[in-house]
């Protein structure tokens, strides 16, 4: 069963039914979903989320309901990776990677579409659809052809052309539009009017959409032994998944699931496109949108919907928000994969750059646990890394030519 009892204005608080309903009709502020976790406390246990199956699902009694069952891929209960060799680079005594290139559709998103899908199928909507920066119209596309739903995707004409071709295997009507996400997404909100039968999953199903993120959060509470980690980093695009990481933690915690006090969060953005860095820094309480120019296309936001709230998010325990350069994205993309044989996509790269700074900066506590989020895999990303990322050496097919271009350690390591 889902405790989830309606929908609640996240500005004035006015309560509404679960139905297709995104913005407040009193206020227009966001709304997220309301659970009743005094009914849940005793109920949601250690062993009634162990019982469950091993994805996002396990944790049923925290999520929207859906109605005859959820729409699943298997998204969730991804690997949370000890980092020793990583954080030796980094100088931090003791990192963990919660590992989401293993998704089904390698990212993320999988979590989020799971639930605004299965919601979706519950409300009665018969299309799929989303404005995208690219992981999501994959998963919303991969996740329609599951349930056999037509799919419409609508993202950047620029975007990665892996993204492209990942968003288009799956049959749905694809379509780039010439200009940045932020305009993508406004022409999806006129959209939703237009197409009443259409769940746009970021949009008029948003407030069940982002319920999807939390999931990280019970899960990397459940892997350390349903103790909180001190520290966790997210990269940020709306911001969504970082607020929904701090509810999930809140939750976990009003019901007793976990020991220790809530972590201290902390943002990654790439600096082409860092509003909410830019606006944590200046002291602000507002986000100023921005044009993006930056490789992290998956971040590519300019105007964050969940902005303000991240700023919250970040000051109420002392976090802070870091912003690195399209070099130290690659760079870092780099040191992972070398570190911990894990390809991250850019937005993995802007994570781990983010959490060097952040440690050279001091905001990081290099003697407490982190967890660092990586939220795509790099297959998604090639373009950014084929014109570096190549053969050392191309030689004749001779052993005196392999030999001559193998370093003396090689070497002897190969004839002892």
């Amino acid at each position: 069963m889902s405790f989830a009892i309606g929908l609640q204005c996240r500005e004035c608080k006015a309560t509404y039914p679960s139905e297709a309903l995104f913005v407040c009709e009193i206020c227009f502020g966001p709304l997220e979903v309301q659970y009743d976790l005094a009914a849940a406390k005793g109920v949601v246990t250690h062993e009634s989320i162990a019982a469950g199956p091993n994805s996002i699902w396990r944790y049923h009694d925290l999520l929207p309901d859906t109605g005859v069952g959820p729409v699943d891929l298997g998204a969730g209960w991804t690997p949370l990776r000890r980092a020793d060799r990583l954080a030796a680079v980094l100088g931090v005594r003791e990192l963990y990677l919660k590992d989401d290139t293993v998704n089904p559709t390698g990212s993320f998103k999988d979590r989020v579409v799971s639930v605004a899908l299965s919601s979706a199928r519950r409300l009665g909507f018969t299309t799929a659809a989303c404005a995208s920066t690219g992981n999501l119209a994959t998963s919303v596309a991969a996740h329609a052809a599951a349930i056999g739903w037509p799919s419409v995707t609508i993202i950047p004409a620029d975007l990665e052309s892996s993204k492209i071709a990942m968003a288009a295997i799956f049959g749905g009507t694809v379509i780039a539009v010439e200009g940045t996400y932020d305009d993508v997404n406004r022409l999806c909100a006129e959209l939703v009017s237009e197409h009443p039968d259409w769940a746009f999953a970021n949009i008029n199903l948003r407030a069940y959409y982002a319920e999807g993120s939390k999931t990280l959060a019970f899960e990397i509470a459940e892997q350390l032994g349903w103790r909180t980690p001190a520290q966790v980093i997210v990269p940020l695009a709306s911001g969504s998944q970082l607020t929904k990481i701090a509810k999930g933690f809140r939750e976990l915690d009003e019901l007793g699931l976990t020991t220790g006090a809530a972590p201290i969060l902390f943002g990654a953005q790439a600096a082409g496109c860092s509003p909410i860095a830019q606006a944590f820094a200046a002291g602000d309480d507002t986000v100023t949108p921005v044009r993006p120019n930056t490789i992290a296309r998956s971040l590519a936001i300019g105007n964050p919907a969940d902005g303000p709230y991240v700023l919250d998010e970040l000051r109420a325990r002392g976090g802070d928000c870091g912003s690195v350069s399209d070099e130290e994205i690659l760079e870092c993309i780099g040191l992972l994969a070398r570190t911990e044989g894990v390809f991250a996509e850019t937005a993995g790269g802007v994570t781990i750059a983010s959490l060097r700074q952040l440690v050279n900066r001091g905001s990081i506590d290099r003697d407490q646990p982190i967890v660092a989020i990586i939220s795509g895999h790099g297959l998604k990303t090639l373009d950014a890394v084929v014109d570096t990322a190549t053969v050392t050496h191309t030689i004749t097919p001779s052993l005196a030519a392999a030999q001559s271009v193998l370093s003396p350690h090689l070497v002897m390591e190969t004839s002892s």
